[in-house]
């Protein structure tokens, strides 16, 4: 939850110094929304135009987007929301939610808003309440699935050892056969990386009241990863953004990444014949990008950012953000209109995936994710880059998170 100062304050600026926007102008209140999304290329200029149409359409509110980058998106917001400071809206990713919501730094929403008006999806919107308390409502929920060039890959592998082959047989020159996140400057995306091998191979960080994270299953898991980093089919040492752009260019085969990377592929080449299909590993569960939008409790306009949220909840603004989104679904139940299907046929595939997705997070240990998910991070690098060995690494981050938790 801390962050160097010098990072958090730079980060800041983006939104408009260190401290809480919402305050009133010429009658008006400005308030500051901050999410990681708006930095997306492809998602992002769609996602500001989104909030123009949220300004045009009152006289007493005014909403600017902030965009802070993905790696230390949540450090930062989560230390200015510690020292009564932050934007007054944020989009959260499950790990940081849960933290700020234990820590009291979101406002709750019962007393703002009356949710029952709305046909939300239930299956992840019962994350948003803890001890009987609403924190958030679902910005975006997004499954995991395997994205492939289909000018590349004609039959996609439905089975580990097919990925395998699959990856193997396309690295060669700089073209790899798959692409993931594989440095400590990524943590938050290493986590949701692993996450799909550690459930893929039927493990789990933990049973709900204790750590399970050297497990044999999650060693089998994480094992499969490593063994990939080993094969050099992927481009090491290289960050998302940039085995995103080679994914694009068609240098990159693979990757595994939720239905928000549509979008973004498309805006980076439009013109790419890429495809979707499950995860190919042995058991049927996957990470799912479960991102609330919540009111920093610091916030001195708190009704307005309700009136913030629900505006996004109308009919019509949730299939706009849908739209926008890609294959993400949205906090209320939407219907994918015939032109979407058209354009993308594989939606099916992500909302299929819905009953099987999980909130990249430890059960039990919700608050406790984020310095979980570094422990398990270091140590999984560690062995990735052959300073211990995998089995040693997972017992060394089981020590190190047990004694953290207590």
């Amino acid at each position: 939850m801390v962050a160097a100062v010098g990072v958090t304050c730079m980060a800041a600026a983006l939104l408009t110094g260190c401290g809480s926007d919402g305050g009133s102008e010429g009658g008006v209140t400005k308030l500051t929304f901050a999410a990681s999304t708006l930095g997306d290329p492809g998602r992002g200029p769609l996602l500001t135009k989104w909030l123009e149409e949220f300004n045009k359409s009152q006289n007493k509110i005014q909403v600017s987007p902030a965009a802070v980058p993905y790696p230390t998106f949540g450090q930062t917001v989560l230390t200015q929301m510690g020292s009564g400071k932050g934007p007054d809206l944020i989009r959260f990713d499950m790990p940081e939610f849960e933290s700020a919501a234990d820590a009291g730094l979101i406002a709750p929403l019962d007393d703002l808003m009356d949710v029952s008006k709305y046909d939300l999806i239930k299956q992840p919107d019962q994350f948003m309440v803890h001890n009987g308390q609403r924190h958030g409502i679902i910005f975006e929920a997004s499954n995991y699935a395997m994205f492939y060039n289909a000018d590349l890959i004609k039959k996609p592998p439905t089975t580990y050892e097919e990925f395998v082959e699959t990856a193997k047989s396309l690295t060669k020159g700089d073209t790899y056969g798959l692409a993931f996140r594989q440095t400590e400057a990524e943590e938050a995306g290493v986590w949701q990386d692993i996450f799909n091998y550690v459930y893929g191979f039927g493990g789990a960080w933990s049973d709900g009241q204790k750590l399970t994270i050297n497990s044999p299953a999650n060693l089998k898991g994480l094992q499969a990863f490593k063994d990939l980093y080993d094969a050099k089919v992927i481009p090491r040492g290289t960050d998302a953004a940039t085995f995103r752009r080679m994914f694009a260019e068609g240098k990159v085969g693979m990757e595994l990444n939720n239905g928000g990377y549509v979008t973004a592929t498309r805006g980076q080449n439009a013109d790419l014949n890429f495809n979707v299909a499950p995860i190919p590993f042995p058991v049927r569960k996957q990470g799912a990008i479960l991102a609330p939008i919540v009111i920093n409790e610091a916030s001195p306009a708190k009704e307005a950012a309700a009136t913030f949220i629900k505006w996004t909840l109308e009919p019509e603004n949730q299939v706009k953000l849908q739209e926008i989104l890609g294959a993400s679904s949205v906090a209320t139940v939407t219907k994918r209109s015939p032109e979407q299907l058209k354009e993308t046929p594989f939606l099916t595939v992500f909302d299929d995936l819905t009953e099987t997705s999980l909130p990249q997070i430890v059960q039990g240990f919700e608050a406790k994710t984020p310095d979980i998910r570094k422990i398990v991070v270091q140590n999984v690098i560690a062995a990735l880059q052959g300073t211990v060995d995998l089995k040693t690494a997972l017992d060394r981050a089981q020590q190190q998170a047990t004694q953290l938790v207590g």
